[in-house]
């Protein structure tokens, strides 16, 4: 378990998220984990009295792919101080008309298309099989939705999240096929993220910040300038969010057993555990 709780609620986004007023930076730690380094030191603050910690996903300079994101180490590190939700905002580009840059979704699903990147804890003597049918924290989720109808952003409820492997963005043949499945959004990070934090025991809780259109749509195909350009635009809103949405949830909490998923899935018995791999995962599945 966490030796002492540093924070309550860590929030995973681009760099420069937590330059808000409101805000008050304590300190940054650097936090070794069996998995190696997390994406970038956490920065832990105050936010209306709650303890928050922030991650950099990219790390702070953006000098990470989404493939090469140590997504284990991120989810270890957060653990290691305490945090039990996690709010999750990326930019991901539209396969719907109405899901309109600028606007925020609020899934509550994710296919993944990723190949070969590290998506579990266990392995090395340790089987579990966490339940994905119902990925995310909805309560959280709820909570984030109904405060962003309330600052006025337009946002959606629901929807999928397709997770791309990237680096490259999508040809017309894929973005079209995604539009055919009936896919809303699409992105290259969230599904491993969200795997990880079920095994993790994390309350986790996506918000998706529409940049572009994807390819599919006549005349906006997607390039990184124009992303650039939609994702500053979207950071003062998720910001606002945040300010609102962070105390609300630290009072209310979850109704949900997420934390309880890892232990209920577990195969192997603890007494057959091999001793290097438990001691590598003991803040998993006790933390």
């Amino acid at each position: 378990m966490a030796n002492k709780v540093l924070a309550e609620i860590g929030v995973i986004g681009g760099t420069g998220l937590y330059a808000m007023q409101e805000l008050k930076i304590l300190k940054e730690i650097a936090v070794k984990t069996p998995f190696g380094s997390p994406s970038d030191k956490l920065i832990l603050g105050t936010l209306s009295g709650i303890k928050v910690a922030f991650l950099p996903r990219h790390g702070r300079k953006h000098a990470m792919l989404p493939g090469e994101i140590n997504q284990r180490a991120n989810m270890w590190a957060l653990k290691s101080i305490g945090v039990k939700t996690i709010i999750s905002a990326s930019a991901v580009g539209s396969l719907k008309e109405e899901l309109a840059p600028t606007h925020f979704v609020f899934p509550d699903q994710f296919v993944d298309q990723t190949k070969g990147r590290p998506s579990t804890f266990f392995g090395n003597g340790i089987v579990g099989h966490v339940p994905l049918a119902e990925p995310f924290c909805m309560n959280i989720s709820d909570m984030m939705y109904a405060e962003a109808k309330n600052l006025g952003i337009i946002c959606h409820k629901g929807g999928t999240y397709c997770c791309m492997e990237g680096p490259g963005f999508s040809t017309k043949a894929e973005s079209h096929f995604h539009r055919a499945m009936g896919y809303d959004i699409i992105g290259m990070t969230m599904a491993t993220e969200a795997k990880l934090a079920r095994e993790a025991g994390f309350h986790y809780a996506p918000v998706s910040l529409v940049t572009d259109y994807d390819c599919w749509k006549d005349g906006e195909e997607v390039n990184q300038h124009k992303v650039s350009e939609t994702v500053h635009a979207n950071v003062e809103n998720i910001r606002r969010l945040l300010v609102k949405a962070i105390p609300l949830i630290a009072k209310a909490g979850c109704r949900n057993g997420c934390p309880s998923f890892t232990k209920n899935s577990l195969l192997t018995h603890k007494e057959n555990f091999p001793a290097k791999t438990y001691a590598k995962l003991k803040l998993i599945l006790e933390g």
